[in-house]
């Protein structure tokens, strides 16, 4: 793996725990959302990702075999979080049913936050990876001074 290589794989990886973020920011803020578009409370939404071969350009391809077995990260979807909404009692809010609940987001900020710090923690193991990279790069040119 050469260094290209290995910046686009992180940089990959960069782009998709930035979705992810993205993601998570989207829920935090929509915490109280009881009315969407769409009807209904807001729905937490998380992204899938997947590991897909890397693609480099045609010097790449060319290289064959050694190369087949490099991936990079992507987001293969986003997807909405089946879980119901969460009920509570509020009978003076404009959403209320007969009853007096309202159907609140199904998100969990103790989860989401427990994610955010997942995420922040891979993305600065990625940046490190970059960082890594780019070191060796400057060291092998120094060598050749």
């Amino acid at each position: 793996m050469d260094l290209f290589t290995a910046m686009n794989t992180s940089s990959s990886a960069l782009t998709a725990e930035r979705t992810r973020m993205n993601l998570i920011s989207s829920n935090l803020a929509n915490i109280n959302t009881t009315r969407t578009p769409e009807g209904g409370p807001y729905k937490r939404k998380d992204a899938i990702f997947a590991a897909t071969p890397l693609v480099d350009g045609f010097g790449r391809t060319l290289d064959g075999a050694a190369n087949k077995y490099l991936k990079q990260v992507s987001v293969a979807e986003i997807v909405e979080d089946k879980n119901p909404p969460r009920m509570q009692y509020d009978p003076s809010h404009p959403d209320a049913d007969p009853q007096g609940y309202v159907a609140m987001p199904n998100v969990n900020v103790v989860e989401e936050m427990a994610d955010m710090i997942t995420a922040t923690r891979v993305y600065e193991a990625n940046v490190m990876s970059a960082q890594a990279a780019k070191n060796m790069a400057l060291k092998t040119l120094e060598i050749s001074k």
